[in-house]
């Protein structure tokens, strides 16, 4: 559909699935793009001759990151349990997630490219997770950024909400090459790397070294979420920072 925030196809014979963040230039993973992530995988990420996904977004910037209005107590965890379920079906996926970033990759942009397997960034890029600037913090990441960068590099992330550049990405880990054209480039390692391999023998290699990981991310996100839910969105502060950034005013902590 044209009013679609995503765009889904097959390419070379139903080997390769493509998605694409459809509404510039911020990307936003709201409900709407949340959802359409999921019925995309859910129609074809099972196809016997599926050999990866390749994840990447239309305009100047991958994502600005989940919607701030709907991370508000009426309505977060319906967003929360949503994008947390997509996370899960991107680390369970059975082939390779190939994600390609530029500009602005942030909060749930960011989650989204941590749950695939190699990230490729264009040179400009800034990759971050900024919710603790806001009161409150990145459930997925803090269980995704530990299992690819090291507790240590995560938690300098986490806990500054700082964003880094591609080059200092790459250096840490947390995106695996640089390119100028970055979707060109995942798709040239797909083309070598993966298209000439059997489909059906890939699938047990992703199952293989994912395993263990993906019961830690999980087992993880479930009590990060609730910590989030029941914990800190009863708290005075995670709402004023979150009603603060909406208002474009600077919040005022009180400390609990």
């Amino acid at each position: 559909m044209s009013d679609s925030p995503l765009k889904a196809w097959l390419e070379k014979d139903g080997a390769l699935l493509r998605l694409r963040l459809a509404r510039p230039k911020a990307n936003i993973v709201d409900a709407a793009m949340i959802a359409a992530l999921q019925s995309a995988l859910e129609e074809h990420s099972s196809g016997a001759r599926l050999r990866g996904v390749l994840l990447d977004a239309e305009g100047p910037h991958f994502s600005f990151g989940a919607s701030v209005a709907e991370h508000l107590p009426d309505s977060c965890a319906r967003m929360l349990r949503g994008l947390h379920a997509l996370v899960r079906r991107l680390l369970e996926i059975p082939v390779p997630v190939l994600v390609a970033v530029r500009g602005q990759c942030l909060g749930g942009g960011l989650e989204l490219a941590a749950a695939g397997h190699r990230i490729f960034a264009a040179p400009g890029a800034m990759l971050g997770q900024p919710e603790i600037k806001l009161a409150v913090f990145a459930p997925a990441a803090s269980c995704l950024l530990p299992e690819r960068i090291g507790q240590a590099r995560a938690e300098d992330l986490l806990f500054s909400g700082r964003s880094v550049g591609a080059e200092e990405a790459l250096r840490i880990g947390l995106v695996d090459a640089l390119a100028d054209d970055p979707s060109q480039a995942a798709l040239a390692w797909f083309e070598e790397h993966l298209a000439p391999l059997s489909a059906s023998s890939l699938r047990f290699a992703v199952r293989a070294a994912r395993a263990g990981a993906v019961e830690r991310v999980a087992a993880k996100l479930d009590a990060v979420e609730r910590l989030y839910l029941e914990e800190l969105m009863a708290t005075h502060d995670a709402v004023e920072g979150l009603n603060a950034f909406l208002a474009k005013r600077p919040a005022g902590w009180r400390d609990r």
